[in-house]
């Protein structure tokens, strides 16, 4: 279920050149990469398994004296041929961006993914866009990659045109934690069901959320004496109702927070929130953005006969929270 989730717009194609120069649109991509060494592919969520992928795109890149490219798509391709089986999204675009450039690639290649790009077929995609505008040298994917009109582009497929086209392909395996494949979907589901823990550990970081304070009920003070910040988020998936320990960063500081997510119980509006409360601050925050990482999960949401049964099971959760924070320092 999405939740009250404000995205920003966004209609252009982008191409980061050696993270120097932005370009507008493969189709503008004029200058000449050294030996591009390419890997294709959505990449939400940044998690371990993408990061496997890059590292090892890398190091063939460094190898080659070449160029590390990461090929990637904005939309997700489903919001376009199927908008009703189009996935939750766990990185806005631009943490998208952030999280690859963290990795050391040389150059991430965004594509406008419209209707027009949907009828593209695999090998055109593979002559206009690998061949001709990026010159690929070396193409790496995952096992289940599908590309082309109709998903008919295959690995096998992709290795079959390499040869025509000059390029080899590597298809990576996939990339298990505990015995356990990692993949955006499985990360998804885990984010859905509040287990944040085990998302977190797939992710190779805490899941978070990026949004902007806007106005609440503003309950919180003046009923409570806890003051939140109301957010709105950016991200497409929150996780299942619940309280929650956080950690919050607004500006340059963390603090760390108790973040509450659902429909206010207690109270007879039970219109759905996330409001967080920031541990040790005294400040300002709204009409700011802030970031929010989920580190545990505390309890269920309940609906509790007072506002004064409340307020005492939020000051323990909040003792909780700072114990749970502690330990995790």
């Amino acid at each position: 279920m999405k939740h009250g989730v404000q995205r920003p717009a966004r209609t252009r194609a982008y191409a980061f050149i050696s993270m120097k120069k932005l370009i507008d649109g493969i189709e503008n991509l004029t200058e000449k990469l050294p030996c591009p060494v390419v890997a294709i592919g959505n990449f939400d969520g940044v998690h371990l398994g993408h990061q496997a992928i890059f590292r090892k795109l890398v190091e063939r890149a460094e190898k080659r004296n070449g160029t590390s490219v990461v090929f990637t798509f904005e939309p997700h391709p489903l919001r376009i041929i199927a908008p009703e089986r189009a996935p939750q999204l766990l990185t806005p675009f631009k943490d998208k961006v952030n999280l690859i450039k963290k990795t050391g690639v040389d150059v991430i290649i965004c594509a406008n993914f419209t209707r027009e790009f949907a009828r593209v077929t695999a090998e055109d995609f593979v002559r206009e866009m690998l061949h001709k505008n990026i010159g690929a040298k070396e193409v790496f994917i995952g096992s289940n990659y599908r590309f082309g009109k109709g998903r008919k582009g295959s690995p096998e497929l992709l290795a079959k045109l390499g040869k025509k086209y000059g390029f080899r392909v590597s298809v990576m395996d996939e990339i298990e934690l505990n015995g356990v494949v990692i993949s955006s979907s499985r990360i998804r589901t885990l984010i859905a069901k509040g287990r944040v823990e085990e998302a977190s550990s797939f992710l190779g970081r805490n899941y978070s959320v990026v949004g902007i304070v806007v106005e609440g009920a503003k309950r919180g003070k003046s009923l409570l004496n806890i003051p939140t910040a109301n957010i709105a988020v950016f991200n497409d998936l929150l996780p299942k109702d619940g309280v929650y320990a956080v950690r919050v960063t607004a500006g340059k500081k963390v603090y760390g927070g108790a973040a509450n997510i659902g429909h206010n119980p207690t109270f007879k509006d039970k219109s759905f929130s996330f409001e967080v409360h920031l541990l040790d601050f005294d400040g300002y925050l709204l009409g700011k953005n802030i970031r929010v990482s989920f580190i545990e999960r505390i309890r269920d949401e309940i609906r509790f006969s007072s506002v004064e049964d409340l307020k005492a099971q939020l000051e323990k959760d909040i003792n909780n929270i700072r114990e749970i924070l502690k330990a995790k320092t």
